[in-house]
């Protein structure tokens, strides 16, 4: 790679932890690692990796808690590994915020993939170059309450602060400013936001627009930006458009 990432690796498997080192340290990553929630937190408090590979079944607090924990104060990507294969778990990690998820076994090269196509997602400005709230003449689209600026990769709040949001719930607001008032089903969203994992009983788009309706609806139990098609899919209807 020409620019190293740094990623955390989190998991109390020894043997993996040692394949992934050793294969990602091969591509040119920065790998760091922790057994468990207690070593993460700490590291992630002197450290600041791209993303965050996190096992499911940790010793003490578990990955779906620091999965929370991480997605609240830290614009990282994280991708789930779970040894279960258990859909619910999958449910669970996009919706506290995983970007990705994989389960036990994987194929390393598959790893690999999906970790580029997270850090893809989450470039950010070059070193020392700041952004202190929404950019002067940089193209924002309203969504609720909030506007979204398609430049910077973010979302804001009507008093300009910015809601932490995923790659995923970037990508769908982005689908959805490019294309409003028109109904979407969710096979459209799935392709248009290049996710690969679709299948006829995924539920992750459904749980990711329940997200966003929290963060843009001014009354998330009756959307009127972000609503339900009945029996098609979603629509985004912009402000003064209902």
């Amino acid at each position: 790679m020409a620019d190293a990432a740094c990623v955390l690796v989190v998991d109390d498997d020894p043997g993996v932890v040692d394949l992934l080192q050793d294969y990602l340290g091969g591509y040119g990553f920065e790998v760091l690692t922790a057994g468990d929630g207690t070593a993460a937190r700490a590291l992630l408090e002197r450290h600041r990796p791209q993303v965050l590979l996190l096992d499911v079944g940790l010793p003490g607090e578990d990955g779906l808690s620091l999965a929370r924990h991480v997605r609240e104060r830290f614009d990282i990507g994280i991708i789930m590994i779970s040894g279960a294969g258990e859909t619910v778990d999958r449910i669970v990690g996009i919706e506290v915020g995983a970007d990705d998820y994989l389960t036990k076994p994987f194929d390393p090269r598959e790893l690999h993939a999906r970790l580029k196509s997270v850090l893809r997602r989450y470039q950010r400005p070059v070193a020392g170059e700041t952004v202190p709230g929404p950019p002067a003449g940089g193209q924002r689209i309203p969504f609720g309450g909030c506007s979204l600026d398609l430049d910077s990769r973010r979302l804001f709040d009507a008093d300009g602060n910015e809601v932490p949001v995923t790659q995923m719930e970037f990508e769908l607001l982005s689908v959805f400013a490019e294309r409003p008032n028109r109904p979407l089903t969710r096979d459209q969203l799935m392709t248009l936001t290049r996710n690969r994992e679709w299948d006829p009983f995924d539920r992750s788009i459904d749980i990711r627009i329940a997200r966003l309706r929290r963060k843009v609806e001014p009354d998330p139990k009756n959307p009127r930006v972000l609503r339900t098609v009945r029996g098609f899919g979603y629509m985004f209807v912009p402000p003064g458009k209902e």
